[in-house]
């Protein structure tokens, strides 16, 4: 063993990761790959961990290593992550160089994204994704690859290797595609909130990320996202320029001219002023008079009955 105490660190590691792998039958062929040489999935819908999460994440690393390897696949250069962002991120931010891998070649592009997706959902629960997390797992879901068998294969793969069982359906029935209502009920949704959250695939990634922020209303994502990709930037690079947000009926009249949408018409529409409304604001001295430490709602009843009464008085011919 080495004096290195990181590279001490890893080797524990590995041993105790291959004494799992042996009790798991999982095929052998890791490798310590560079962090330098790993670059993250071209299309990672997921966020990295944050705050407590990732300090917690980071101590685990610095005490034991990584205990369980990241998965990567060979591209020109170097590789690139399937599973295991976090832990890389963890590994870097705690100092480490290097980070043990299992290393897939010949991958096609659903068959990596399985791994992208299926290894996320067997960390966290569907419920505690984000909104454009949940979009993507719904998508890879809906838009299975024609191979069902090679899939079932990747997911009973990643079990073993997360040390947990999963239940995968074969049959004739995998190769015909999920109807909306199916994925729902596995979701526990309705299929037209599965239909609702596929369609924000289609947003672009600032925009997913202001959903997830709650800065952008589902329900004007879900019309952006309508839009093509280049009228979706322009509307953003306005947004940002008049530091404006984008109202429903706004959203739906940019969406009508969706295809032929230009600068001028996306200035032109985000920067209609609302129609301020006027309000009446109750004199300190009245405040002082009649409602010092009263619940505002009890004020705002109070003060909804004198007027009824004014106005029913006026009506009856009394004098006002």
């Amino acid at each position: 063993m080495k004096a290195n105490n990181k590279r001490k660190v890893f080797g524990d590691a590995v041993d105790l990761l291959v004494d799992e792998i042996e009790e798991r039958e999982v095929p052998r062929g890791i490798q310590m790959i560079q962090i330098k040489k790993i670059q993250s999935f071209h299309d990672h819908p997921f966020h990295l961990y944050e705050g407590e999460r990732l300090e917690d994440m980071i101590a685990s690393v610095k005490e034991h290593g990584i205990l369980n390897p990241v998965i990567v696949q060979k591209i020109d250069g170097g590789y690139e992550m399937l599973s295991g962002h976090n832990r890389m991120n963890a590994a870097k931010l705690a100092g480490l160089k290097e980070v043990p891998a299992i290393v897939k070649t010949d991958l096609s592009e659903e068959e990596a994204y399985v791994y992208v997706i299926e290894t996320n959902l067997m960390q966290r629960s569907f419920s505690d994704l984000l909104i454009s997390e949940k979009a993507a797992v719904l998508k890879a879901r809906y838009e299975k690859e024609s191979c069902q068998g090679r899939r079932n294969d990747i997911i009973e793969e990643i079990a073993r290797l997360e040390g947990k069982e999963v239940e995968v359906t074969r049959g004739h029935g995998d190769h015909r595609m999920k109807t909306r209502d199916t994925i729902g009920k596995e979701y526990e949704l309705s299929g037209s909130s599965v239909g609702r959250l596929l369609k924000l695939n289609d947003l672009i990634k600032p925009f997913k990320d202001m959903v997830d922020r709650g800065a952008l209303y589902t329900k004007v994502a879900l019309q952006l996202a309508f839009l093509p990709e280049e009228e979706q930037n322009l509307v953003l690079i306005v947004m940002k320029e008049k530091k404006t947000k984008v109202t429903i009926d706004i959203v739906m009249k940019l969406r009508s001219h969706s295809g032929a949408l230009t600068d001028a018409m996306v200035r032109r529409y985000l920067s209609t002023e609302p129609v301020k409304k006027k309000c009446y604001k109750v004199p300190a001295r009245i405040v002082e008079k009649y409602f010092v430490g009263m619940d505002p709602n009890k004020v705002d009843s109070i003060v909804e009955l004198a007027l009824e009464a004014w106005f029913h008085k006026g009506k009856d011919g009394a004098d006002v």
